[in-house]
């Protein structure tokens, strides 16, 4: 073998197949175990920046104003000055407020999503046809993915919203998860926990698409430019993937996430969060966005994009290394057990 076949050999071999591929060989306990796991992980990490976004997205700033109207500074601006802020006015648990809900979400959704990913990739390699390209087929199991996970686990996400919302001890409008789900079932009934719901999964059958349609690719060149360059990555072409791909995908649909987090908050409730001029908006995609425009114009609809962001790419990054790792070290773990079992 000569030195040019051996390098191939070489670069062929540590360009193992992502897992999160259309070809990707997991099993469902793998993507159960490993879903919830990366979705715990980034959640803990990255809820500061998640509290932020969220109140930087639900404040209003008029940007097109009548002569009558009286221009107010936006609370939080700045992603560093609105967490000194949170920090100063409700301490350190304020910047990790509404994470029970959150972690309960992201440990669901990674589970449901990445299950979800895969059961649909097995479908379509079954049924379909073997010329669908394969960034098409990414996109389109990315899609059922987030649609399937986000509509199962979206009451714990308008609850994320909320406690996100509210502020200190004297300004909380739930007192405990168990108060929230009581309170919004007596008031707004079981439609109350669906609220925001359609700008939701328009929001994330796109961004699901894209971010997964691109991320099996972007780690194939990733790894492609690391090795050609001679570069150690120390494993880290799939923090680099994601981060990419989550960026792209995220700027792509942003509008809508502002949407969904404006009508989230809507009902009786809506004056008594820690942001006490939220208007009160059609209960439909086309109306809120109608009226975020005439009132705050263009840039309205990416209230909160720098923070969003800067917490998307991270996210992102850990969510896909811990779910591929996790799955390396799951199997790991079984053939270890396999050989103790059988010695």
């Amino acid at each position: 073998m000569t030195d040019a076949d051996h390098h191939d050999d070489k670069r062929r071999s540590s360009k193992r197949d992502s897992f999160v591929s259309a070809k990707a060989d997991i099993t469902n306990r793998e993507s159960i175990i490993c879903g919830g796991i990366s979705g715990l992980t980034s959640r803990f990490f990255v809820a500061p920046l998640d509290v932020v976004k969220i109140r930087q997205q639900l404040q209003t700033n008029p940007f097109k104003l009548r002569e009558s109207t009286v221009r107010t500074l936006p609370e939080y601006k700045g992603t560093i000055s609105s967490m000194v802020k949170i920090y100063k006015n409700e301490g350190v648990t304020g910047l990790w407020r509404g994470n029970l809900p959150a972690e309960l979400l992201y440990l669901l959704y990674g589970s449901i999503q990445f299950t979800t990913f895969h059961q649909t990739n097995l479908l379509i390699n079954t049924y379909a046809s073997e010329n669908m390209l394969f960034g098409l087929q990414q996109f389109i199991t990315g899609a059922a993915s987030g649609a399937v996970a986000t509509t199962l686990t979206y009451p714990l996400d308008l609850l994320r919203t909320r406690f996100a919302a509210q502020g200190n001890n004297s300004q909380r409008v739930y007192r405990s998860l168990r108060h929230s789900i009581l309170q919004i079932y007596t008031d707004e009934g079981i439609t109350g926990f669906f609220r925001g719901l359609r700008p939701t999964v328009s929001q994330i059958v796109p961004y699901m698409g894209f971010f997964f349609g691109s991320y099996a690719p972007l780690k194939t060149l990733v790894s492609g430019i690391s090795e050609d360059l001679n570069l150690d990555t120390f494993g880290s072409d799939e923090a680099i993937a994601g981060m990419i791909a989550g960026t792209i995908s995220k700027t792509g649909v942003f509008p809508l996430d502002v949407i969904r987090k404006r009508l989230q908050v809507q009902g009786p409730t809506l004056n008594r969060y820690v942001l006490q001029n939220i208007p009160t908006y059609p209960n439909d995609i086309f109306g809120c966005a109608k009226m975020i425009f005439v009132t705050e114009g263009f840039r309205g609809l990416y209230r909160g994009l720098w923070v969003s962001l800067v917490k998307a790419a991270p996210a992102s990054a850990i969510t896909m290394w811990t779910f591929e790792h996790s799955v390396t070290a799951l199997r790991w773990y079984d053939r270890k057990m396999e050989s103790f079992q059988a010695s």
